[in-house]
């Protein structure tokens, strides 16, 4: 793992149903936080590019299969705009498979544009899709 990104709490792995039309396997699906001294926030993003390509990512078919995903889904309670990066996350409040292990780690987190908690964004979600703790055979 980089050395500039130091994982500091980790949730449960998910077993989630993929979102995407494109027919495609069940999804192993984890939140991590992280702390790091890079100052950008680009910085950060092009390093969590960089791992992706190490492990073997290719983007090929957009919201097709792929090895491994890293989104950067907040920046502290900060929000940005960029051509490379939006912050926090433009569909983090859309997917149950982002908020439930967000909800493990961090319930009480407030999404800096909707003024809502991780743990009030999953309690009115519309998305129904199935996510369940992973039990590995």
């Amino acid at each position: 793992m980089d050395a500039s990104l130091v994982v500091t709490r980790l949730s449960s792995i998910y077993e989630t149903e993929p979102v995407s039309e494109i027919e495609q396997p069940i999804f192993l699906n984890m939140v991590a936080e992280i702390g790091t001294p890079l100052p950008p926030k680009e910085q950060v993003m092009a390093r969590l590019l960089r791992i992706e390509y190490v492990l073997g990512r290719t983007r090929e078919v957009k919201d097709g299969p792929r090895t491994i995903d890293l989104d950067l889904l907040f920046m502290a309670t900060r929000k940005s705009n960029s051509e490379f990066l939006t912050r926090p996350h433009p569909r983090l409040p859309e997917r149950r498979f982002v908020l439930t292990p967000l909800a493990e780690i961090a319930p009480r987190l407030v999404h800096p544009v909707l003024k809502l908690t991780v743990a009030e964004l999953l309690d009115c979600l519309a998305d129904d899709s199935a996510v369940a703790i992973w039990h590995p055979h």
